[in-house]
């Protein structure tokens, strides 16, 4: 695709075309009745009529500039040298396992963040305490992380905490944004493929993980040929301690989950209601569900005991023939929609919960009041607006309008609301622009999105490809993060930045910078360890176990030498002493396979057996100063006898 072969505008493809083009593709894209509300308040009327006297051009999207970014009216991404970025973006490392932090808008990486994975710089998985918490949670090699949420109170970001699942491997953890490190993993029971990470709010007391695969529960060899005995759960994690509290078992695979702002509502949307296991039976049906948790009537059956427990944790049933499904309060409701309905996020005013088609051209906007107040919950959808081919995720501004990928467009739609919401169903009049990304986007997210004020300035498109905007480098190309000006509405939506990124990213979150307090230095009461003074180093031995504490500072060690016996198991602890911030060493050891980072003030430990004898210079990894090549000491294994 060239920059040349620019998709049609909203205005230039009509539904029929819509329709025929995804046809074409192979997709089915059934209509669904909507019960459309009777009364709108004049100042909203009034409000969605100025939003589409607006621009509803696509604006070209090769920009004006040589490297194809262009200067928004009053909007300038570049930020020159001594200056800060105005947020911080945390983006999905994907199969790196990793959270990648960029400065918004420069969209320079700023920092990396390893989650899943082992991470030499950093000594990630090397010390003792980061090493026993991968073996902990699974004892897997590899992760892929996909939505990162971070903590709120009173629905704002509070700068304590970021969530972040394990698609691959079932798991949940959190990032401790005083240091920018991961701190806890857990290892979801009874789940595969954790794919949605969401908090309940307004004040993050619970992180929910949203599993996708079906499979017997437990899956301990029973059911293995009898599909219609599998189910999927999400898993309510404590943030604090991060043990799972409780599980909800529903019909279905499940997708994305997002929170109600009010602490009442989980929503996540599904696909394969037909309970099948190959993708004709997954898609046989034309109707999918969006599944409404009702949390406190989940957490009334835990308290009453109306659960099973479940590799130790109290399963509830949420399926649709549950007992507990059964009169007019159910704790689940399962809301139809065109199948296969991907993402699904709650509006800033916590009004409705908008779920994207995917196979269907629109998206279905749920008002959350009348949830449990229809008597069918597909009267709960109050709009669904035609918005383009393959819509995927939605992100606000705050101004009443939605964000929405266009994956097979290669789009992102600008539309209204309250007008989705006032006109009839599968109508194109909601849309107000949309701009040509580069190519079929996934995620997308805006400034402090998921928060109930965003800031409505700056959105990134996250491709899944960018073909010719890169060099090339081999079959295996980048994606492309772009940045998107949406912060003047007359001027619509510009295009700014490309920005690669390795494989395979997916969702972010953007905070403002003055939310976030990170530390320039390590405070010692925030560590496990004790810290070893200059002067206090030591070496002990205790039958065929030695013990080193040791200090690190610029140039030195703490010890020249330590001799210890082949077979020994040697417990390394050392400390950084150093006070000024930016000043890093480590202790690598390479043929034990050792490299351990120690932030100023930061005390770390590492244990291993001395099986080979010989003589191992452990050094910094870190140019700390002038004599840094010089900064070494010998480890010393003296042979069995």
């Amino acid at each position: 695709m060239s920059s040349e072969q620019s998709n049609p505008t909203a205005g230039e493809r009509t539904d029929t075309e819509t329709r025929e083009t995804a046809e074409e593709a192979g997709f089915t894209l059934p209509s669904l009745s909507v019960n459309r509300r009777g009364f709108m308040k004049a100042g909203a009327a009034a409000g969605a009529l100025g939003s589409l006297a607006g621009c509803t051009s696509m604006l070209s999207s090769d920009g004006n500039g040589d490297d194809g970014t262009v200067e928004a009216a009053g909007a300038d991404h570049t930020i020159p040298p001594r200056e800060l970025d105005e947020y911080y973006g945390f983006l999905s490392g994907g199969h790196s396992g990793n959270i990648r932090v960029y400065g918004i808008p420069s969209m320079r990486e700023i920092m990396q963040i390893p989650v899943f994975n082992r991470e030499s710089a950093r000594g990630y998985g090397f010390d003792d305490e980061t090493r026993e918490m991968l073996e902990d949670a699974g004892g897997y090699t590899w992760g892929d992380t996909h939505h990162p949420r971070l903590s709120q109170t009173d629905n704002d970001y509070d700068g304590r905490f970021a969530y972040v699942n394990d698609k691959a491997n079932g798991r949940m953890a959190r990032i401790n944004l005083k240091y920018f490190e991961t701190d806890a993993i857990v290892d979801i029971p009874n789940q595969q493929g954790t794919h949605g990470a969401c908090a309940r709010l307004p004040d993050t007391d619970l992180i929910f993980g949203v599993g996708e695969f079906r499979v017997p529960v437990p899956n301990d060899g029973r059911d293995l040929e009898d599909p219609d005995a599998y189910g999927s759960v999400i898993a309510a994690i404590n943030p604090e301690s991060m043990n799972v509290e409780w599980e909800v078992l529903v019909d279905g695979n499940m997708d994305n989950g997002d929170g109600g702002k009010e602490g009442r509502w989980f929503f996540a949307t599904g696909y394969n209601s037909e309970g099948a296991t190959n993708e004709e039976g997954m898609t046989r049906d034309d109707r999918d569900m969006v599944k409404a948790f009702d949390l406190p009537a989940i957490e009334e059956a835990v308290e009453a005991g109306e659960y099973e427990m479940i590799n130790d944790v109290p399963v509830v049933d949420g399926r649709k023939d549950s007992p507990l499904n059964e009169g007019d309060d159910p704790i689940v409701y399962y809301i139809p929609t065109p199948k296969s309905p991907h993402g699904v996020s709650v509006t800033p005013d916590n009004k409705y919960a908008i779920a994207s088609g995917k196979l269907d051209p629109t998206a279905s906007v749920i008002e959350i009041d009348m949830i449990d107040e229809v008597d069918d919950p597909a009267d709960a959808i109050v709009g669904r607006p035609q918005l383009g081919l393959g819509p995927l995720h939605t992100a606000y501004d705050g101004r009443g309008h939605a964000y929405t990928t266009l994956f097979i467009d290669s789009q992102v739609v600008k539309w209204d609301i309250e007008a989705a919401v006032e006109a009839e169903p599968g109508s194109e009049s909601p849309v107000i622009e949309k701009i040509d990304v580069h190519y079929n986007p996934g995620h997308l997210i805006a400034a402090e999105s998921y928060t109930a004020d965003p800031a409505g300035d700056w959105l990134i498109s996250l491709n899944k490809l960018s073909k010719d905007r890169f060099l090339p480098v081999g079959p295996m190309h980048p994606e492309n993060d772009q940045l998107i000006y949406i912060g003047d509405d007359e001027e619509g939506m510009q295009l700014m930045k490309d920005s690669p990124a390795y494989a395979e990213p997916h969702d972010a979150s953007i905070c403002h910078r003055s939310k976030i307090e990170p530390a320039s230095t390590y405070d010692p009461e925030d560590l496990e360890l004790e810290p070893t003074a200059k002067g206090d180093e030591s070496i002990e031995r205790d039958g065929d176990r030695v013990t080193v504490e040791m200090y690190s500072e610029r140039n030195q060690f703490g010890f020249e030498e330590i001799i210890v016996n082949e077979g020994d198991t040697v417990e390394m602890k050392v400390t950084n002493i150093e006070t000024t911030s930016d000043i890093l060493h480590s202790v690598a050891i390479p043929e034990y396979d050792i490299n351990v980072k120690v932030a100023p003030q930061e005390t770390r430990k590492v244990t291993f057996e001395a099986d080979k004898p010989g003589v191992y210079w452990f050094y910094c990894g870190f140019f700390c100063s002038a004599l840094h090549l010089e900064m070494r000491s010998r480890l010393i294994v003296r042979a069995a006898e």
